[in-house]
């Protein structure tokens, strides 16, 4: 007996699980054991070669972040523009992350990834090579931004999904929390490494290294062997896309832990936009501040991830989501607040930690509970959600702080997330025993 009208059409239809292959002598072999090992989803071989070439990738693409939001204050000195960047480089998840999800339940992801990395890759250049002969416009770097974006939303849902395809449905929640690990890793070197180049070489240095970053996932993908089959029968992306939602709203759970980490785009992360300001203006530090204030919010959200990679299968995740809300949105309004370099910093590691508890154990919970085919489209709402919604606060907090001041405009927000998280743990009980 089905539990909801669309168990029928999405009865899940597993591929078969990829291989093992021998790691390195030498490594503790209880790091990578089959239940218990902090590193197991590790053992599959093209999920390592998946893990190492985005990890590289990333790392280049937080450089191009930090640059890019240094450039902008530099060129026009204005919050609100600085978050029209923001929103320029993050409106396209609200609009094609759909459209990448019907993609990715119909193509070969590992194909379609690497058409989108290659199109990311000429986009850095191109940015790079304007930003070095000095003769890079405000709009320009407009338009490349929604570019970028537009890729990186078409390709989003292929390259979430490729974490389950490349591991287990046992191992889903570690390979999602070692995806997480690499991924805020890269957060917490590839700052650093940007404020040092922006300070010493060069704004355009920073664009070059991410443009020549796409081809370790390039390479990585090229000698990938597993060949997931797409698994939608949709006639059309307009049908995709109606079914998608029809099983969202029918599973009501899952459609409020898409809402929750909404709530974290819309209200939390614009302070990652108006960091460059920060720095500048507030406490005063410059680009190389600005880089260690971006690498110890990547620091944070590595021990975020390392905790979510030790979480025991047998424990409670929703504690973990209302907890992290908690100290997320706490840790922005104490920023928001501090004119202290120190406790910003401190106030950045918080919340880069718990940003991760949040949006990674929710990202583990739908790539667990949602069918393989249709768990390119559900995973599609999560990015809408937790990356689409960002750039309308960005724009909205950006225009509140021009008028404001960007700390008023942070607490403002901050204040109006705690307020929000409060109704969520009064009138959800289900949720702190979520499984």
């Amino acid at each position: 007996m089905p539990t909801n009208p669309t168990e029928e059409i999405y009865r899940e239809q597993m591929p078969p699980a990829p291989a093992e292959t021998p790691l390195a002598p030498g490594l503790p072999a209880r790091l990578f054991a089959p239940r218990t090992g902090m590193l197991r989803a590790l053992r599959h071989h093209d999920y390592r070669l998946f893990w190492a070439g985005n990890f590289v990738s990333n790392t280049g693409t937080w450089m191009h972040t930090v640059a890019l939001g240094w450039l902008v204050l530099e060129m026009t000195n204005s919050p609100f523009l600085l978050g029209l960047a923001g929103f320029a480089q993050f409106i396209p998840l609200l609009f094609f992350s759909l459209f990448g999800g019907v993609i990715a339940d119909r193509v070969n992801r590992r194909v379609w990834l690497l058409v989108t990395h290659a199109l990311m890759l000429l986009v850095a250049l191109v940015l790079a090579v304007l930003v070095d002969r000095g003769g890079a416009t405000y709009w320009e770097i407009i338009a490349l931004a929604f570019l970028m974006g537009t890729s990186r939303a078409l390709s989003f849902p292929s390259y979430q999904a490729m974490v389950r395809d490349l591991t287990s449905t046992e191992e889903v929640l570690n390979a999602v929390a070692l995806h997480s690990l690499q991924f805020n890793a890269s957060r917490f070197i590839g700052p650093a490494i940007a404020g040092i180049l922006v300070s010493s070489v060069g704004l355009a240095s920073c664009f070059y290294v991410n443009a020549a970053s796409f081809l370790a996932p390039l390479v990585a993908l090229s000698f990938i062997t597993h060949r997931a089959l797409p698994q939608a029968v949709t006639p059309s992306i307009g049908t995709g896309l109606a079914d998608g939602f029809r099983y969202l709203r029918a599973n009501r759970n899952l459609l409020l832990l898409v809402g929750i980490v909404g709530a974290v785009g819309f209200f939390g992360l614009p302070y990652l936009i108006l960091l460059p300001v920060f720095a500048r203006d507030i406490l005063q530090v410059g680009a190389l501040g600005l880089g260690y204030l971006f690498s110890a919010n990547g620091a944070g959200a590595l021990l975020g991830a390392m905790l979510l990679v030790s979480w025991p299968r047998d424990w409670r995740r929703g504690p973990l989501v209302l907890s992290g809300l908690v100290f997320f949105f706490g840790s922005v309004l104490l920023l928001a607040l501090s004119k202290n370099y120190w406790l910003s910093l401190g106030a950045l590691v918080i919340a880069g930690g718990a940003m991760v508890s949040v949006a990674a154990t929710i990202h583990s919970l739908l790539q667990s509970l949602a069918p393989d085919n249709v768990r390119g489209r559900v995973l599609s709402w999560y990015t809408t959600a937790y990356l689409g919604l960002s750039p309308i606060g960005s724009l909205l907090v950006g225009a509140l702080a021009d008028q404001w001041g960007a700390p008023a405009a942070m607490a403002l927000s901050a204040a109006s997330a705690l307020l929000l998280t409060g109704v969520l743990v009064a009138g959800m009980p289900w949720l702190r025993h979520l499984k």
